[in-house]
């Protein structure tokens, strides 16, 4: 009985997921199905960024797909957390368009960047290194990146559908009331009763409501539909073969001494903006989940960025870019996802997507936007236990809430916040009284340095 308690306990601590008791499957698998339908648009997004450097399109959507369900199905078992992966917004385009159409390399090359860096997180995810520079982060810290997201995503949501546009004046304004920010419109409002209603999957509900009136629209005014962004479903199944991509690292370039300098700086920028969108992601998501323990640290979260490193190699050799921890698994989490069981459902999603990517494609942005803006709202609700009475917290935590929206990007914002919050607090302890210095701890010294040689060289 007891080398059976002790086979049993070693299999817990290898597959996490095994420790879950009384589980309300029901829920985590209907937080899974909010979480991908939110996430679909990577299905079309990435061949379609990807495809510009000469990738075939077909095979990108098998591969987009496949590295995103092995991602979740590796989050969901090993981490057992609710957090979902695909290939990265911003990451694909960088991939794309700086690396392969600016600099001239190939995609084999860029995909062999990518491995690269997957490979290097691996490593300082098991000497814990990534870990460690999550739970260094301050507790108010942990809580604007929290309500940094919801901006983040709410804008995101907003952009998406067209009620904020672009403004040569003023950046950006609002949008025309065209039927697709209708649609999104009336998709936040849906939302909002449901839930004021506690109605089980409000979320979900609304995509579906909102992707059913915008494909009546497109059967009633095709035209106009498709110039904003509207299509009917092309077909229901489809399937295309993931060879022309998959495999095809090329190390050459890298081993070549002329290329060396390009291929580092190609690397470390890779390096830069995952490891903080990830450690930004996971620390804001999980504090909306309420999964912060009492001493400020993320449950698991070595394995959840283990998780992370080994979808990113695994996605460059099926031939994809960077895989990462979506934001969008936060509706998930308002779903009530708490588990690996969400994470794991959004992996069975995408094997499925592979094979009807014609109907996951073909959701508007317009029915997920009220998702994102919806649950923007719900994480910035973070903010109100942030301490702003603290100047020296507040500040560092107004400039990460504000910098993620304004600058579009986790990392960025995060980057900014752990600057401002060493270097307020290190010139406020030059001139406090010994009793109210604060302590920095050395790793967000460090990251500031790092953040500081960031601003400089890439």
């Amino acid at each position: 009985m007891q080398v059976a308690n002790q086979e049993s306990s070693t299999m817990i601590k290898l597959f996490p997921i095994l420790e879950n008791q009384n589980v309300n499957m029901k829920k985590e698998i209907m937080a899974g199905l909010t979480t991908f339908l939110t996430m679909a648009y990577i299905i079309a997004v990435n061949p379609s960024v990807l495809s510009e450097t000469g990738m075939p399109a077909g095979a990108l959507v098998t591969g987009t797909c496949l590295a995103a369900a092995i991602g979740c199905f590796i989050m969901g078992v090993i981490a057992n957390l609710p957090f979902a992966l695909a290939s990265g917004m911003g990451l694909n385009a960088y991939f794309a368009y700086t690396v392969v159409l600016g600099m001239g390399v190939s995609w084999e090359v860029a995909l062999t960047a990518v491995f690269v860096e997957g490979i290097i997180f691996i490593i300082l995810s098991l000497c814990k290194v990534r870990e460690a520079v999550v739970n260094a982060i301050p507790v108010n810290m942990k809580l604007a990146v929290s309500g940094g997201i919801g901006l983040f995503i709410a804008i995101i949501g907003c952009i998406n559908c067209g009620l904020v546009v672009s403004n040569e004046s003023t950046l950006i304004s609002l949008g025309a009331f065209t039927p697709a920010v209708i649609i999104s419109c009336v998709g936040v409002v849906i939302i909002a009763v449901l839930s004021k209603r506690n109605i089980k999957g409000s979320i979900l509900i609304g995509i579906v409501i909102c992707s059913l009136i915008a494909w009546a629209y497109a059967l009633i005014n095709p035209e106009m539909a498709a110039k904003l962004g509207i299509y009917l479903p092309s077909g229901v199944f489809k399937f295309e073969s993931i060879t022309p991509i998959a495999g095809k690292l090329d190390f050459s370039y890298a081993t070549n001494p002329a290329n060396l300098t390009n291929f580092i700086l190609v690397l470390c920028t890779f390096l830069f903006v995952d490891f903080f969108d990830t450690v930004g992601t996971i620390v804001g998501v999980s504090s909306k989940a309420n999964m912060i323990d009492e001493n400020g640290n993320v449950p698991r979260v070595g394995r959840a960025l283990l998780a992370d490193a080994f979808a990113t190699t695994i996605g460059a050799g099926l031939g994809v870019s960077t895989v990462t921890t979506y934001v969008e698994s936060s509706t998930g989490v308002v779903e009530g996802g708490r588990t690996g069981y969400t994470a794991i459902t959004v992996g069975v999603l995408f094997l499925i997507a592979m094979f009807l990517s014609p109907i996951f494609i073909a959701i508007p942005s317009c029915a997920t936007s009220p998702a994102l803006i919806y649950v923007g709202y719900l994480m910035l609700s973070a903010v109100k236990d942030v301490d702003f009475e603290d100047i020296t917290e507040g500040v560092p935590a107004f400039i990460t809430i504000g910098t993620m929206a304004f600058t579009y990007s986790i990392g960025d914002g995060l980057t900014l916040g752990v600057l401002s919050y060493v270097v307020i607090n290190l010139l406020y302890n030059l001139i406090a009284p010994k009793e109210e210095r604060k302590h920095i701890s050395v790793i967000m010294i460090v990251l500031a340095i790092l953040f500081v040689l960031k601003l400089i060289y890439l």
